[in-house]
């Protein structure tokens, strides 16, 4: 099976070395703008060849679009174009609806798949590539219904491979949904950092007292700007609306401290700590 894996950075590189380490019989031709990834991701086996768009897109079996997000509305549309005809196009975006949108009305709507892995860390680039960071996670296909049938069974049957526990959502729906559990928690980060570098001029204090709980809650602001940038301009008004509610709860518990009531800040992390049950899924 030709594979041809657009954008060779964290999740592109991912889906390709997690599929050749199941030693099938996969050729992936890899395609970057950035020649510094591209050659990169050709000396880590990420791609077994490289390729323009045009003459990678129009030989394979399967397209993989992994851009940032306002790449992807245009090469959507774009690969759609020139797949042969058997082919099946899906990307790995984290907002559905520009993209669901942009791809509605053409004549080959079928032969795609909106597609969202839950996975991925802060690290970008070829060399933040791993073979284990698929397996086993969530994957969200959006619309599906306007995918074929036989579209969709190849590429499901792509993910199950990796071992990805595949759901289903409308696009919109989706949009909304990850603006909290996912926009909102990178937003909060890039914040976060900012306060503490705009109060600690002196770097060697955030460096000695930091620790684990500050590291972890900080690490998102590591994250590529050129990658979130536009994932918070697509989703703005969803990203928007997460924002206002969590100021009225940083706003309520700046209340809380300001009155000296430690019942109710006591009786407001109780309530929260059902978050624990929720991320179980019990």
């Amino acid at each position: 099976m030709k594979i041809c894996v657009v954008g060779l950075g964290l999740l592109g590189g991912s889906f390709s070395l997690g599929l050749r380490a199941l030693n099938g019989d996969y050729h992936v031709i890899g395609v970057d703008k950035d020649e510094e990834h591209a050659r990169q991701a050709l000396d880590l086996g990420i791609a077994d060849e490289l390729a323009g768009f045009e003459e990678g897109v129009s030989q394979c079996d399967v397209v993989v679009l992994a851009t940032p997000v306002d790449e992807l509305v245009k090469q959507a549309r774009a690969s759609l174009d020139i797949i042969r005809e058997d082919a099946v196009v899906f990307d790995l975006g984290s907002t559905k609806s520009q993209i669901c949108a942009a791809v509605a009305d053409h004549p080959r709507r079928g032969r795609f798949l909106a597609a969202h892995p839950i996975a991925g860390t802060e690290d970008s680039g070829p060399r933040a590539a791993f073979a284990e960071l698929l397996p086993g996670k969530m994957i969200i296909l959006c619309d599906h219904d306007l995918t074929d049938n036989s579209a969709l069974e190849s590429v499901v049957d792509l993910l199950q491979k990796l071992e990805m526990r595949v759901e289903h959502m409308p696009s919109a729906a989706h949009d909304m949904h990850i603006a909290y559990v996912s926009h909102l928690s990178h937003i909060s980060s890039f914040a976060l950092g900012a306060t503490v570098l705009e109060k600690e001029k002196n770097e060697n204090n955030i460096f000695i007292m930091a620790g684990s709980g500050f590291d972890s809650t900080v690490r998102l602001a590591k994250s590529s700007p050129d990658m979130w940038t536009p994932i918070f301009e697509q989703n703005r008004e969803n990203i928007s609306e997460a924002i206002g509610k969590y100021i009225e709860q940083l706003q309520a518990f700046k209340q809380m401290l300001d009155s000296d009531n430690g019942k109710a800040m006591h009786r407001f992390m109780k309530e929260t700590n059902d978050i624990r049950r929720v991320l179980k899924g019990d």
